[in-house]
């Protein structure tokens, strides 16, 4: 009988999962403030509290970064100077370890501000290329208005806490970042390393920068992009990979340290999920 037939089809559908919701992956439960993934279809996997403005830390560096794509040749070289590493030390920030008078490839440098985070790397970059760091945050904010970053405002090149003129972006503004940032095939190159070494010259000593971003470990089809932390912001990370022929990104702020890696692998798996089931 016709209509028995169809209820008979669908009780095999339900006991062998076809077509059915068994086993799909349950929307991650994420523990970070903030949170946002999207991908390139424009498909929106997950937010969560995405348009509010915070710190962002070292998420920061990304538009350091995408900056001096523009701005400088990747030949070039900046001499590092005292207040360079001064900077890092001063406030405690993650380095690249330069030494004063070293002589080093803007290539280079972006490893050095990218890899390990470097706020000495961030420093002479931004110095060399306003010139002068007031210049050059004003360039990263006039980059962000033309952009359409509209809850984003950099005071700084490396996102170290200014409390009296207070930075600030939001998880949707990074993740609409890092999109137009991984369009440069540079950045892609230097963001998704996991390791790079400056082999020593007359120029500059020898460096080993390896990726602080230890998602690059733990999935494949990563692209990296960039963590970051200080108190006020929590610990954040901004990510990018791969996903049946999509690029996914998304960035979470305000998390604890480990988690945020397990977390944005679980946003991939399920980002991927969805891409699958269409």
């Amino acid at each position: 009988m016709r209509i028995g037939g169809i209820f008979a089809s669908a009780a095999v559908a339900v006991l062998v999962g076809v077509g059915g919701p068994a086993h799909a992956t349950a929307k991650p439960d994420v523990g970070a403030k903030q949170a946002y993934v999207v991908d390139s279809a424009g498909t929106i996997h997950y937010g969560k509290r995405q348009t509010k403005r915070v710190p962002v830390a070292s998420l920061v560096k990304v538009m350091t970064a995408y900056v001096v794509l523009r701005e400088a040749r990747l030949t070039d070289t900046v001499t590092i100077t005292a207040a360079d590493v001064r900077h890092a030390v001063v406030n405690g920030a993650t380095t690249a370890a330069l030494r004063k008078g070293e002589r080093v490839t803007v290539r280079d440098l972006l490893y050095g501000l990218m890899l390990p985070s470097g706020a000495d790397a961030s420093n002479a970059l931004a110095r060399a290329y306003g010139p002068g760091k007031k210049a050059f945050v004003d360039k990263m904010n006039d980059t962000a208005k033309a952009l359409g970053l509209a809850d984003t405002h950099y005071t700084n090149a490396d996102g170290l806490p200014t409390p009296a003129r207070g930075g600030y972006s939001t998880a949707a503004d990074q993740v609409k970042l890092a999109q137009i940032a991984l369009k440069n095939p540079v950045f892609t190159e230097v963001a998704s390393a996991k390791v790079h070494k400056v082999a020593k010259s007359r120029s500059h000593r020898a460096h080993t920068w390896r990726n602080t971003n230890k998602l690059l470990e733990r999935t494949d089809g990563v692209l990296g992009v960039k963590t970051g932390y200080t108190r006020a912001a929590g610990f954040c990370l901004v990510f990018a990979a791969e996903r049946n022929g999509r690029q996914v990104v998304g960035v979470l702020l305000g998390d604890t340290n480990e988690r945020r890696f397990a977390q944005a692998e679980k946003l991939l798996d399920y980002a991927e999920e969805q891409i699958t089931a269409g």
